[in-house]
């Protein structure tokens, strides 16, 4: 157990000590305090550079930091270690050194988000190492300063998708810079996976492309949290060989970690309190306790209830003033609003903070005690981040509140898979048929493509160009490919899973912009009559203008929130493999995916109960996507009761997507699905599992690789679960277009069983 944090923790155990006697917590675990393995700093450090590290209290490093200083002389480097172990000074010291030496050296830092990228700008600056003028260049950076900092910075910092559309197609601008490029840091690794993941491995082989044209070939260092295949990403991410550094010589604060279980409410029904509610209400009392809190949810609807419920209960034990030192923090607000929070949070003018992921990376928000995880977060990579970011040198407290949902179901009722679950590898596919040919064209518009390119963007690429000048993208001339059209392609492709643009949200009253919404996700959160929440506050969209990319919202005093339901159809394009797997035939290929909003469902906020469905017209979305589907033989679904077949599809469906994170690096919000009892292009009962983002990226590649896992751990599932008829904890799915209608849960165990039964 920790030193110096007995105080500190008898007042968060206190707040816990209820839900132990209770029974909510179902599992308790620790991770023991680990002492420092300090090291001297390297004899070649310039002494400039010393002495500003002793300025800033640096005199010693640790193991870790000083082997990667060494690596870093001779390879590409990818360095791995857990949360607040010093990464940041790993990759710093062999930059800041070279650039101390040579100041005439450039290096380029990439950073998931801006706010990452303006914390370390910020530390840069505290530290003024010698020789370094460094710069932030991103969306935000005014125009008129532009051409200075391309001129005058040796080190930028910015993010992978100003690097894709504002640096590489006006790489005449960046001549200078890119001549003298020796180094770029890819900070925060980890989260460059899935389709995010594939395009940035495409930027940054355009980025080494246009390095090499301009006479440099930079030493690429990358950070990343502890996964399972750090070296494959990197490579994956490059493109070329990368050396680990894995050791972790920083200390750590010991951690007591729970598992808790919100009580059930209807054993029939298996319905439990809301993980929402339990979150909040143990909020309240850390936040009483003093016990400096973070709280995470993926869900952004989520984290502003969770805020509202722990305001509200703060306020009925009459202590209105903490109940103010709580603010909620997600993506989609203004960069000013996130900054004050931040700057609040840091300073310790706000005592708890209830945030999506987008604070799960490393911004600096000062010393926390208690981190609680409102339902799995999709990864135990992601996990052990959202745990990090307290008790850093205190005992801290660690805590994952589960939700109905099937999944968490499963790992409370098997602790020992959760607590002692190892983290997984991350996934991508640079090579992605949709998104590679994209980059191309982007790469084209740059430089024209010669076959000296193929070292840069790998195997395939010959074929690729060729079916691009085939679909009349690319054109030959003199033994090189340039584009058909003139026009600026990279603001054509989106980086991130969310599309480029945004639809902003304006309040009618004032016509103050509230935030901004991603365009993809307007028909199913901004929707007319849709209940959004923004900084605890409740509004209801009074109409939604897509051409205009503006939503228009009133304040809103309801007691319910919405949720869509949509159409799904699913045409298969192309079939890659296929084989008999347990009596089905089971394929894996290429869908095209068209989704609806057709209507809306209001749920009571206090008792979960649905109001009423209220009818929408909106647009279609199409996508092409990579899915896994398997086609029922007429002896296995003439086993199922006529009027219990579709239901019974459904479940399954359901269900399989519950348990393919426990395959794949995803959680269920990535993936979709579609069940059926005649498909019209197989004419059988068919189940689809699909990638969520256009083109996909091996989620469901995973799934296909491993279905007899996936078959066995989703019957398990369901078969575990003690309701009746079928629970949020089994069969239903929060994100289930058709309302969870219809769902047969003893269908499903049976049509499962007899799959397994043929394996």
């Amino acid at each position: 157990m920790a030193r110096g944090g007995s105080l500190l923790s008898s007042e968060w155990a206190v707040a816990i000590d209820p839900a132990r006697r209770d029974g909510r917590i179902v599992a308790e675990s620790s991770e023991e305090e680990r002492h420092s393995r300090p090291a001297p700093l390297p004899a070649e450090l310039h002494p400039a550079l010393a002495e500003a590290l002793g300025r800033f209290g640096v005199d010693s490093l640790y193991t870790h930091q000083l082997e990667a200083f060494e690596a870093a002389a001779a390879s590409d480097l990818v360095i791995t270690s857990g949360t607040a172990s010093g990464k940041s000074l790993a990759f710093n010291l062999p930059v800041l050194n070279g650039i101390a030496a040579r100041p005439k050296d450039r290096a380029l830092y990439l950073y998931p988000t801006k706010a990452l990228a303006q914390d370390q700008a910020r530390k840069l600056a505290e530290l003024r190492p010698p020789g370094l003028r460094e710069a932030i260049y991103d969306g935000d950076t005014p125009r008129e300063e532009r051409p200075a900092i391309r001129r005058r910075s040796n080190l930028i910092l910015t993010n992978p998708d100003m690097l894709h559309m504002g640096v590489l197609p006006n790489h005449k601008s960046w001549g200078d810079f890119l001549a003298n490029l020796e180094w770029v840091v890819v900070d925060e690794a980890h989260t460059y996976r899935g389709v995010f993941g594939s395009h940035v491995a495409n930027v940054l082989r355009r980025l080494r492309r246009l390095a090499r044209y301009y006479g440099s070939e930079p030493r690429f260092l990358l950070a990343s949290a502890t996964i399972a295949n750090p070296v494959e990403l990197a490579e994956r991410l490059v493109g070329t060989s990368f050396e680990m550094i894995d050791d972790d010589g920083a200390p750590r604060a010991g951690r007591e970690i729970a598992m808790w279980n919100p009580p059930l409410l209807d054993e029939r029904t298996g319905a439990r309190r809301s993980a929402l509610s339990e979150a909040a209400d143990l909020l309240a009392e850390l936040v009483t306790h003093g016990v400096r809190t973070i709280c995470f949810l993926k869900s952004r609807r989520g984290i502003e209830l969770i805020q509202r419920f722990a305001r509200e209960n703060l306020e009925r034990r009459g202590k209105p003033e903490l109940a103010k030192r709580i603010a909620p923090y997600r993506g989609g607000y203004t960069p000013q609003q996130r900054r004050e929070i931040e700057a609040r949070l840091s300073s310790g003018e706000l005592l708890a903070v209830v945030a999506t992921d987008a604070l799960e990376l490393g911004i600096d928000v000062g010393e926390l005690d208690a981190a609680i995880c409102v339902t799995f977060p999709g990864t135990v990579a992601s996990l052990r981040q959202m745990w990090g970011r307290a008790g850093r040198r205190r005992l801290g407290l660690a805590v994952y509140v589960a939700g109905q949902d099937a999944l968490d179901q499963f790992f409370c009722r098997h602790p020992e898979e959760f607590l002692g679950r190892p983290v997984e590898a991350a996934i991508l596919d640079h090579g992605n048929e949709q998104i590679a040919s994209r980059h191309l064209v982007a790469a084209a518009y740059e430089l024209p493509l010669t076959p000296e390119d193929e070292e840069i963007f790998g195997e395939g690429w010959v074929e690729r160009t060729e079916r691009l000048v085939e679909a009349g993208e690319l054109r030959p001339a003199g033994g090189k490919l340039l584009p058909r059209r003139s026009e600026f392609v990279a603001n054509r492709i989106a980086l991130r899973s969310a599309s480029a643009d945004s639809v902003a949200v304006i309040e009618a009253a004032s016509g103050e912009m509230l935030g901004l919404v991603e365009a993809e996700r307007a028909f199913t959160t901004i929707h007319p009559g849709a209940v959004y929440l923004h900084l605890g506050r409740s509004y209801e969209v009074d109409r939604l203008d897509i051409e205009e990319r503006r939503a228009v919202v009133s304040a809103f005093d309801g007691d319910w929130y919405t949720r869509p339901k949509k159409e799904t159809e699913i045409y298969i394009e192309r079939v890659h493999e296929q084989r008999e797997v347990a009596g089905v035939q089971l394929n894996f290929g290429e869908v095209s995916v068209t989704e609806q909003v057709i209507a809306f469902q209001r749920v009571s906020v206090s008792d979960q109960e649905p109001i009423d469905i209220v009818a929408l017209e909106l647009p279609e979305q199409n996508f092409v996507t990579q899915a896994l589907w398997y086609v029922l033989p007429d002896k296995l679904a003439a086993a199922l009761p006529t009027e219990a077949l579709l239901g019974s599809l459904h479940a399954t469906e359901h269900s399989q997507i519950a348990v393919l994170p426990l395959i794949a690096m995803c959680d269920r919000w990535d993936i979709g699905g579609l069940s059926t009892n005649v498909h019209f292009q197989t004419g059988r009962s068919t189940i689809f599992i699909y990638d969520g983002h256009p083109g996909g990226v091996g989620i469901t590649k995973r799934g296909y690789e491993e279905f007899e896992r996936l078959l066995a751990d989703a019957e398990r599932l369901i078969a575990e679960c003690p309701c009746e008829a079928g629970c949020p904890s089994c069969v239903q799915s929060p994100k289930c277009g058709n309302l969870n209608e219809p769902l047969h849960k003893a269908g499903a165990l049976e049509l499962m069983g007899l799959m397994r039964g043929e394996l």
